[in-house]
């Protein structure tokens, strides 16, 4: 294999402010590398082990994102062949490696050959000896270095971007489903329902006297007169109910589908009493000999049986048929269009939750609540959290000046890595607090912990402990700069096997 020259390295930017001497020197240290068309170089995630200076050739730069083979960049050793790009110094098309090298972790991409491709190649003791011998080579490096962490962060950031674009699509189809059923049922339901009231109110508006309509109508009405006769139960008046205050929640939730709890004010329906309800009007139909009886029986199951003796009394046995048919009409009407109602409260609260997640339509710095932010990424997130133990522990918290959509993206981060770390079972737990000055939000986790050498380098660029083509090793340190660049606050890691907590700091509050 024909020795590579000093002589070669002449037209290597990073080399052209040094004398022939020691471009003899690095011509020398390197080993020459020749890759065929398709030839990996590395792999993306691969320890760094070697610097690279391309002598001839294309190298293309990919990645494993979301599962598929995203092309992220493109080095050539003639720049001047190379697509014209705005920013990209053309040195750093001849060179590449040097920053994992630096930083102590892997390659950031994986890099194949496109056509034959000739190398030198310095490991990294070579590499530090170069940075020593030649510090001309340094004014060239540390402008390139400073541009690739930018260009890293800045396509990490739009990835991000687009993730949260992503999940907070999946979070809203997935919460959407429920709701949106029932409009879908309610609506079909309503359609059959109307025409069957229709047809046994017109026969009740001629059969019945003006004392059995008055009846019906007591039956039915709302207020002190209907109470303990006509009362909306059986899973219609909790769906109708709104949502209970903060306040009222508890600090503890089992699940992720919903952000307010079942509370004793708000009890969710009992399937058997609500069969046996069923039931205990079918057979009243029966004995009354009204027909259709089990088809009545569920809508009328909202009405107790001694309401039915009270209604039965009042009207002739001729009109009692048509006048149970109204009554089940009624009460189906107002119990779809209970259903309806609350759906579409449902959705409203998800579009506000998406509006409060994407900070959409709001001053880029203002006054934010942030356990506004924390329960809006609990709902985006929801499909993703199944099986996970929720734990709320939230002390009021004064609001502070701040992005709510950018702290949005940090405790997006932070939950999802918590979930992942637990592998979808074991317990999450948000806690705010207010330490002094700071607002103070907590993440913590049940999962087996991160090892303590890794700790310290959490938040370096690059640096992250999932698998290779998982993670870009900038989501951690996206969040660092989010909130201590960003908002003037510290982040930190304290882990322990199942004990894992990422602790938020916040300063400048607005009011007690």
């Amino acid at each position: 294999m024909t020795p590579v020259t000093g002589v070669r390295l002449r037209g290597i930017e990073l080399f052209a402010g040094l004398d022939d001497e020691r471009r003899d020197w690095l011509a020398a240290a390197g080993t020459r590398q020749v890759l065929r068309d398709g030839e990996k170089l590395f792999d993306d995630g691969q320890p760094a082990e070697h610097f690279y200076v391309l002598l001839s050739g294309e190298l293309l730069l990919s990645k494993q994102i979301d599962g598929r083979e995203q092309i992220v960049g493109r080095h050539f050793a003639d720049p001047a062949a190379a697509p014209h790009a705005a920013d990209k110094p053309t040195a750093a098309h001849q060179y590449t490696g040097e920053l994992p090298l630096l930083a102590g972790g892997g390659y950031v991409a994986a890099a194949t050959a496109v056509g034959p491709v000739e190398l030198l190649a310095y490991d990294r003791d070579t590499f530090l000896r170069m940075l020593e011998r030649c510090p001309e080579i340094c004014r060239v490096l540390l402008p390139v270095l400073v541009w690739r962490i930018r260009s890293y962060e800045a396509q990490a950031g739009r990835r991000t971007m687009m993730e949260g674009l992503g999940t907070l699509a999946a979070g809203l189809a997935h919460e959407l489903n429920n709701p949106v059923a029932a409009v879908v049922r309610a609506a079909a339901e309503f359609d059959r329902t109307a025409t069957e009231l229709a047809d046994a109110a017109t026969a009740w508006g001629a059969m019945a006297s003006a004392d059995e309509r008055a009846a019906l109508d007591r039956l039915t009405s709302p207020g002190p007169a209907a109470a303990g006769a006509a009362v909306l139960t059986g899973g219609r008046a909790a769906s109708d109910r709104p949502p209970a205050p903060a306040a009222e929640r508890p600090d503890r939730l089992a699940g992720p589908a919903a952000p307010v709890a079942t509370t004793a004010a708000n009890p969710e329906p009992d399937p058997l009493a609500a069969a046996e309800a069923v039931d205990a009007v079918s057979d009243w139909l029966t004995g009354a000999g009204v027909p259709g009886a089990a088809g009545l029986a569920p809508a009328l199951s909202a009405v107790t049986t001694a309401a039915l003796d009270g209604l039965a009394a009042a009207l002739r046995p001729a009109v009692l048929a048509v006048g149970v048919r109204v009554l089940a009409g009624r009460l189906s009407v107002r119990a779809l269009a209970a259903d309806a109602q609350a759906a579409g409260r449902a959705i409203s609260a998800l579009v506000a939750s998406a509006a409060a997640y994407s900070d959409l339509g709001r001053a880029p710095d203002r006054e934010v609540d942030i356990g506004e932010g924390l329960e809006a990424t609990l709902r985006v997130l929801a499909p993703t959290l199944t099986g996970l133990t929720i734990v709320r522990d939230y002390a009021p918290l004064p609001r502070v000046t701040a992005h709510l959509g950018e702290l949005n993206q940090v405790w997006t981060h932070l939950v999802r890595n918590a979930a992942e770390a637990m592998g979808g079972r074991g317990e999450l737990r948000l806690t705010t607090r207010r330490e002094g000055p700071c607002a103070v939000v907590e993440v913590r986790d049940s999962g087996p912990g991160i090892p303590p050498d890794l700790l310290p380098r959490l938040f370096q660029p690059f640096f992250t402990t999932k698998d290779i083509g998982h993670g870009t090793g900038l989501g951690l340190h996206l969040c660092h700069e989010i909130v201590a660049i960003r908002h003037n606050g510290s982040i930190e890691a304290v882990s322990a096997p199942g004990d894992t907590r990422f602790v938020v700091r916040l300063p400048g509050v607005v009011s007690p």
